[in-house]
């Protein structure tokens, strides 16, 4: 007898139907599965006949094949144990329900045939959907991640028989309630705030600056100057996510497996800071079934990369094109994947290997040959993609005794979203989904980033004095836009260039 189930499989940070035809026919017994299985998918065979005799039920005593189509996609995962079972198990019984029909199913089987939490429900929940299914049928631990899809029925089951029995009809499950508290997204990390900061008021303006428009930032300072610390509180000052900024972000979560029952959705921007250790891979992923990496984790979020010069070159390198893109392309033998990467990239290093290069109080031990090797760890070409660098220096002590309150993140963050409404405006009529001033095309340039004369001859001068490329005029331009936009005005006018010029000195003072 053949019977079909219906499932999916992951593919980037989306899902693919995947149809799971069982067939049992005559020969000797054994169970064979095709379709591109890796061995994961191989090995279900015994998970699958043990959870089937452990949970009281039968499966086909004769030669069973389970193909899973499409064929030349590559099947990887145990969550096609619980779909695989069922098939097998409707197969025995020569059983047909009309539910096989409208769920998709995944779960991974225990021999006791329990089920365990899967990887990706959230994009196989938005696969039915899109392929008309009523409901999808997953575990217990991923139900309420599921859950969040509108117009899908979702059914968390604990067991095999459970599941088995409900897609017969012989016992009823409710669905689980779609909670829609889980979409009131919440700014920043509870407990970090921008009032615990002393001092370093140009770094928080420039960090201001850089939200506004998701400009990617550059922390330049000697140790203990705050420069990790002022980092970690920037998601405090980011607008709160939208829905659909918050299933795009939950998508990649879950399909890395970092959600679970008590966090069933990205209610926050992420925040992601990988060691310096971290492999080309790991950061903006791939391996032989590409995954995202840190980089997508990080979309819609922050990724801070502390102590810049001490990650690889070949690491940082391939930063450069996804910075530009806002997205991360793996390409493999078995295909092609795109991941989502739109993130705001900041970054802090000391001004040499000792951390003191410059420094009033401290003396330099870094010889000038030390110091020129420790610069050139980051390429010139990676510097141009950051479009705003900021001196950090040490905090005096009258500023560290000072109990003057600093100003909190709150405040902070309705300038920023002000600024970022504007930016929502002006983009609203544009056939590309464009979000922030940091995303602007030549076009839009042009478009929204007029100058008059005066400033066209500042911005004139800055590029020879500063020996700027074509893509640092055009980050300066980007900038200035923003901080015109904190301002509240509609053209860019000198002052608001001659700001983002400053942000650029750098270029000039460290790396010439």
């Amino acid at each position: 007898m053949l019977t079909k189930v219906y499932s999916a499989a992951l593919r980037g940070v989306d899902a693919v139907l995947v149809e799971v035809e069982v067939n049992s026919g005559p020969g000797d017994v054994v169970v064979v599965i095709v379709g591109l299985p890796d061995a994961a998918v191989r090995e279900s065979k015994d998970r699958v006949t043990t959870a089937i005799a452990n949970s009281g039920l039968r499966w086909p005593r004769t030669r069973t094949t389970v193909n899973l189509a499409p064929a030349d996609l590559k099947k990887e995962g145990p969550s096609f144990d619980l779909p695989i079972a069922i098939g097998m198990i409707a197969a025995a019984q020569q059983a047909r329900a009309p539910r096989f029909e409208r769920c998709l199913i995944a779960g991974e089987l225990a021999l006791d045939g329990g089920i365990r939490p899967i990887k990706g429900a959230l994009p196989i929940a938005l696969e039915a959907r899109r392929l008309g299914k009523k409901a999808v049928i997953v575990p217990t631990a991923n139900v309420r991640e599921a859950s969040v899809v509108e117009g899908i029925e979702a059914y968390g089951v604990s067991n095999l028989r459970e599941t088995y029995d409900f897609l017969t009809g012989a016992i009823n499950l409710e669905p689980e309630r779609r909670d829609t508290s889980v979409f009131q997204t919440r700014p920043g990390v509870e407990g970090e705030d921008f009032s615990e900061v002393k001092g370093q008021h140009q770094v928080r303006r420039a960090i201001e600056v850089a939200v506004a428009g998701n400009h990617c930032l550059l922390l330049i300072g000697p140790p203990g100057s705050g420069k990790s610390m002022l980092a970690r509180r920037i998601a405090t000052i980011m607008p709160p996510l939208s829905v659909e900024e918050a299933i795009e972000t939950t998508k990649i979560h879950s399909v890395c497996g970092l959600l679970g029952p008590e966090r069933p959705f990205c209610t926050t921007r992420p925040f992601r800071a990988p060691h310096h250790t971290i492999s080309d891979v790991g950061l903006v992923g791939g391996s032989t079934n590409p995954t995202p990496g840190e980089l997508s984790l990080a979309h819609h979020g922050v990724l801070f990369l502390d102590e810049l010069p001490e990650f690889r070159r070949s690491t940082l390198e391939v930063l450069r094109q996804p910075l530009e893109e806002r997205r991360v392309t793996v390409s493999r033998a078995a295909g092609t994947v795109t991941f989502p990467a739109n993130v705001m990239l900041v970054a802090a290093m000391n001004p040499c290997a000792c951390g003191y290069f410059g420094d009033p109080r401290r003396e330099c031990r870094c010889s000038p040959k030390q110091v020129e090797n420790y610069r050139n760890k980051i390429s010139g070409p990676l510097l141009d993609r950051i479009d705003i660098h900021v001196e950090a220096p040490a905090v005096e002590f009258r500023e560290l005794g000072s109990n003057a309150p600093a100003e909190a993140s709150e405040a902070i963050r309705q300038r920023v979203m002000a600024a970022r409404e504007t930016q929502a405006a002006r983009f609203a009529g544009s056939t590309t989904r464009r979000r922030s001033n940091s995303e602007m095309t030549h076009a839009q340039i042009r478009r929204h980033c007029a100058l008059d004369e005066s400033s066209t001859e500042m911005l004139r001068h800055a590029m020879e004095e500063l020996r700027l490329s074509a893509r640092a005029y055009d980050r300066i331009l980007k900038v200035a836009r923003t901080i015109a936009d904190l301002a509240g005005a509609e053209r860019v006018a000198t002052a608001h260039l001659g700001e983002a010029i400053q942000y650029r000195t750098l270029d000039r003072i460290l790396w010439s």
